[in-house]
């Protein structure tokens, strides 16, 4: 799944590439199975904190993140040394108003540099109508732009955050992806999504890659070595689950969370994710 250089120059041209087929539609469908599986028993969404770094908590998580012809494609943009800094979870019922605004993801990372790649992974069909993701060419080039936060109640993201500038409805381009497909965006690319107006979850499992160069220059901080080797030891090195949420998976994920709540709730006085 390495990436060709045509694919490579529309990544940095555009600041995203989609559709990207990374599984099977049968491996995707386990994957949701095992999410779903999990809200059955814990009695509802999957929300707060557990949202975040799910991939040190399950192991089909963490087999996600590390899915081959995902850091293939990854490695085609940042190189061969990789970590994984965080994964979100990002659902949306059929139904309701959850939303996510325009924005860039980049805002409060606190990371010091923007060679990082996003990549959305649709566990569920998410189709036009089920409020999929919608980016705005070539917004990248734009760096970094004024945001404000709203902590809006049905705003998905963690400060509700949105960019202080309008985006022309007509550029806006959806980003409708299958289940086992994923799309790639550029950290400064302004990006967003509608509500869900279909009859089905959209399910989708952002994975947060960087180079192993970048430092986070807010605070100490946490991230898993996934491919390649790290010869700057800017991040705490997390490991990965052996079972689904044992002690020690517990433990690490309260020690990285808290050290990604301190860098992107800086100067608020939040203490977790929100639901």
């Amino acid at each position: 799944m390495a990436l060709d250089q045509i694919a490579i120059d529309s990544f940095w041209r555009d600041g995203y590439l989609f559709p990207l087929r990374v599984m099977s539609r049968a491996d995707a469908a386990h994957y949701r199975h095992a999410l779903e599986a999990y809200e059955a028993q814990n009695g509802g969404p999957i929300a707060g904190n557990l949202r975040h770094k799910t991939h040190l908590l399950f192991t089909w998580a963490n087999e996600i993140a590390r899915t081959p012809a995902i850091l293939d494609a990854v490695e085609s943009i940042l190189g061969p040394d990789i970590l994984l800094w965080a994964s979100s979870f990002f659902i949306k019922e059929p139904g309701t108003t959850s939303y996510v605004s325009w924005h860039q993801d980049a805002t409060y990372w606190g990371l010091d540099g923007s060679d990082v790649v996003t990549a959305w992974v649709a566990l569920a069909d998410a189709p036009v109508e089920s409020g999929a993701m919608r980016f705005w060419p070539q917004s990248h080039t734009k760096s970094q732009i004024e945001h404000k936060d709203t902590f809006h109640d049905d705003n998905l993201l963690s400060r509700g955050q949105e960019i202080a500038v309008d985006v022309p409805e007509d550029e806006g381009v959806d980003v409708p992806l299958e289940a086992g497909e994923m799309s790639l965006h550029h950290v400064l690319l302004v990006h967003g999504s509608k509500p869900n107006r279909s009859a089905d979850r959209r399910i989708g499992f952002a994975l947060r890659y960087i180079p192993t160069r970048l430092a986070q220059l807010k605070s100490k901080d946490c991230a898993m070595l996934v491919r390649g080797r790290d010869a700057y030891g800017h991040f705490e090195h997390e490991p990965s689950p052996v079972a689904d949420l044992d002690p020690a998976a517990i433990a690490a994920h309260e020690h990285s969370m808290a050290a990604q709540v301190a860098a992107l709730y800086s100067g608020t006085d939040k203490t977790q994710f929100r639901a």
